[in-house]
């Protein structure tokens, strides 16, 4: 089954480069879509105040069965402990990404980020942390890390205006 999915950003991206991000993400250096198209209309917003911009939507198809029947996945349901650890260790640079092909999951935005970076200071227990997550539905991110994957199963579609 291919799903829409969207890039919110300034540039046309035709062609995803994976290696292009930055390396201490959520979900470490990769291209990241989502399945929501407001969220991407949020980051293309962003994005544009940062370059001083026009935001845009960058559409493509993600053939996300195939895809997950060969890439190495890692799919988080929920803001649990296994993804609070695995934030954590991206944003202390540990790239616990490297083992995978394929991320989806929360971000760790504006509504959950300073619950995040008090556990990561040592200012909030885990369990505190993780009830505080709790009270929030997770976004959905997609981060593709292995460009041939990438260029297999992911096509691009079109670009929208996101005003």
């Amino acid at each position: 089954m291919r799903i829409k999915v969207y890039h919110g950003t300034t540039d046309k991206v035709e062609n995803p480069i994976c290696a292009f991000g930055r390396k201490n993400l959520d979900f470490g250096q990769g291209f990241y879509v989502t399945d929501i198209r407001e969220q991407a209309v949020k980051w293309a917003t962003l994005t544009a105040l940062k370059r001083n911009g026009s935001p845009i939507i960058n559409c493509y198809l993600l053939d996300k069965d195939a895809l997950m029947k060969e890439a190495k996945c890692k799919v988080f349901e929920a803001y649990n402990g296994e993804w609070l650890e695995f934030i954590v260790a991206s944003r202390k640079g540990l790239n616990p990404a490297t083992n995978y092909d394929y991320i989806e999951g929360g971000i760790a935005n504006d509504r959950v980020i300073d619950t995040v970076n008090l556990y990561i200071s040592g200012l909030m227990s885990s369990d505190i942390a993780l009830k505080r997550l709790a009270m929030h539905q997770p976004n959905n991110q997609i981060c593709l890390l292995n460009q041939s994957m990438t260029d297999k199963y992911l096509e691009y579609v079109g670009t929208e205006s996101a005003e």
